[in-house]
């Protein structure tokens, strides 16, 4: 009887030991994985920005990623042949300081991003595929689906990724970057107008209406159009470099740019009597309020200023070529957030 016990006891420890094991390989195989899926969406990523990008210097953590990528690829015995060819380098379409930053500032503002030790002592996923993931979805309109084989992570990790990416970006950089402008921003847009012909211009406003394709059911009544479309509309004001300085979005509705007008906020300062000090001179007269230029469904207001319909004279001509050109600077705008 105790030697039954004996080996029964000695069969459940060597059991145990091979459960250790085979965790322990299990654990060790997912590291190298996560590893490999973070590798492939950098290569995938290089090929990408690839195309069109001119050759420079690689910075240090460049030349530290490429010889960590290739000892890992040389680990998973993929040919060097493949390797070479992709030339792997991180040369994003953004900047590699710009991602660096943004993601330095983000990891410092929510630590869901910064990779941890989970109560089995196994570190968790890289903030980089966190980032990629959610940088690929963004840019490419990718779904969770399809980028989660690239990176290696579940879809509901990608899609709190994007929900927490989105809430810091917007938290950490709407003061920064939509925002009305500073004097020192006001100058300068000041200066590009007065160079281009119009004094005291700060922007060119119009809106746009950006189909809903996935609008909710029970929201279609209030976003559709007369013509059975789903649409958001978005007023903006734009300057010379497709600076947004004032975004008005969500209006629903089949509404035109009169009624938007009326329900954004664009004038409150003016009315407030905190508009910005502005003088200038033309024809021998002196105004003291800024403008924008606009299209002709805009009222007559002395804050817009329009194109000539049918102009007749040379001067007139003149003018209206030049206008419609420089309000082309908001249509660029919205022809990058619709390729985008």
């Amino acid at each position: 009887m105790a030697d039954m016990e004996e080996v029964l006891e000695r069969q459940e420890q060597e059991m145990r030991q091979r459960m250790r094991r085979r965790a322990a390989s299990k654990r060790a195989q997912r590291e190298l994985d996560e590893q490999l899926g973070m590798t492939v969406a950098f290569l995938e990523e290089e090929n990408q920005s690839h195309r069109g990008s001119q050759e420079g210097q690689a910075s240090n953590v460049d030349k530290h990623r490429h010889s960590w990528c290739k000892n890992l690829l040389e680990d998973y015995f993929i040919p060097q042949s493949l390797y070479s060819d992709v030339h792997f380098r991180a040369r994003y379409r953004m900047q590699p300081h710009l991602f660096n930053k943004v993601m330095h500032d983000i990891c410092n503002y929510d630590d869901y991003f910064v990779q941890k030790k989970n109560c089995a002592g196994n570190l968790g996923l890289l903030l980089e595929q966190k980032f990629t993931a959610v940088i690929r979805m963004l840019a490419y309109e990718s779904s969770a689906d399809q980028v989660d084989e690239i990176a290696r992570m579940g879809k509901s990790i990608i899609l709190e990724s994007l929900v927490r990416f989105c809430d810091a970006v917007e938290n950490l950089y709407t003061r920064d970057y939509l925002r009305r402008p500073t004097p020192r921003d006001l100058q300068r847009l000041l200066q590009k107008a007065k160079s281009r012909g119009f004094p005291g211009m700060i922007g060119s406003i119009d809106c746009m209406h950006w189909q809903w394709k996935n609008c909710l059911i029970a929201w279609q009544g209030d976003y559709g159009n007369r013509k059975g479309q789903k649409n958001i509309i978005l007023e903006a004001v734009v300057g010379f470099n497709t600076w947004v300085w004032h975004a008005f979005f969500g209006v629903t509705r089949s509404q035109n740019d009169l009624n938007v007008l009326g329900q954004s906020l664009v004038f409150n300062d003016v009315l407030r009597g905190e508009g910005p000090n502005i003088t200038y001179q033309i024809n021998n007269t002196i105004y003291q309020n800024e403008y924008y230029l606009a299209y002709g469904i805009y009222p007559r207001w002395t804050t817009f200023v329009k194109s000539i319909p049918h102009p007749r004279s040379q001067k007139e001509i003149f003018f209206a070529a030049y206008q419609e050109g420089y309000i082309k600077d908001v249509e660029k705008c919205f022809g990058i957030l619709q390729g985008r």
